[in-house]
Order: C-alpha cells, then sequence, then structure tokens
C-alpha cells in the first residue's frame, strides 16, 4: 500500500516572518535544534532559510545578521507537497529539485509540516545507515542543545 506525506512528515513546523533578523532566525534554528526554518509571510508560506543559507549567503558575504533580515537571503517559491501527497511523490521532487527538505501544506495552504529526507529514508528502510542517523539524538559536543 502507496504511504501518504502525512504519514512520514515532521508535524509543528517551525516558522519565522520574513523580516525577522537573521541573528533571531539563527536563535530560533539553535533553541528548536533544527536546520532550517519556513520563512512565512503573515502565515503564508514564501521561503525557506536554512542552516547552509546562513553561512553561504549572509556570513561569507559579510551581511550583519542583527541587520539583515531572512527575506534578504532565504529561498523563495519553495516547492511544496500536500498531506495527501504520494511518499514517492515526494521523492521524485526532491530528486528532480536536488532538495533535502519539503514543506506540508493543506489544500487551502496552510502550513502543517516538513518531511525531509530522513524522514523518508526511515520511511523506506528503517535500518539503513541514514535512517540510524536520522533517529539519533544531534551530537551537541557535551553542551545541551539550546546554550
Amino acid at each position: 500500500m502507496t504511504r501518504r506525506v502525512h504519514e512520514v512528515m515532521t508535524g509543528n513546523p517551525v516558522t519565522v516572518e520574513k523580516l525577522t533578523s537573521l541573528a533571531k532566525a539563527a536563535r530560533v534554528m539553535r533553541d528548536a535544534d533544527i536546520g532550517d526554518v519556513l520563512v512565512v509571510d503573515e502565515g503564508r508560506l514564501c521561503g525557506i532559510l536554512t542552516d547552509r543559507d546562513l553561512v553561504i549567503r549572509a556570513m561569507a558575504e559579510g551581511r550583519d545578521p542583527a541587520d539583515t533580515t531572512v527575506q534578504a537571503i532565504c529561498s523563495t517559491e519553495p516547492i511544496t507537497v500536500k498531506l495527501g501527497d504520494d511518499v514517492d511523490q515526494a521523492i521524485t521532487l526532491m530528486r528532480r529539485h536536488a532538495l533535502r527538505r519539503l514543506p506540508v501544506q493543506t489544500e487551502d495552504g496552510e502550513l502543517v509540516g516538513v518531511v525531509t529526507l530522513g524522514d523518508l529514508e526511515v520511511e523506506r528502510d528503517p535500518g539503513s545507515a541514514l535512517a540510524a542517523i536520522a533517529a539519533a539524538e544531534p551530537d551537541t559536543g557535551g553542551r545541551h542543545p539550546a546554550e
């Protein structure tokens, strides 16, 4: 039987408004122990900001994280999937567009989750090395994740 995105996704996505500073967005990621946040404009998805974006598009370009908004560097017009889409459809989109994560929306556009490569690997092969890595607690180097 074909699995659906809602069965494998991570719910309750972490969001920031598009005018949030990069510094605040980075703290949100740190505190939630995640590598990305979804960028919204009045509750509607308008982009994705990853930890890689912070490094490559902001720090490496000398942008001031206190004065630069997430809107200035986030990936815009994100590719999304719907709750009822097949997992295979999500995999195809991720392959085609070289993505590691896809926001999940309802039919009316409400943001309800994210499906990641790790989520899909755990679904596909729970015993694989990637699934074990995806399910493992993060290595915080001896620090609490929120420190």
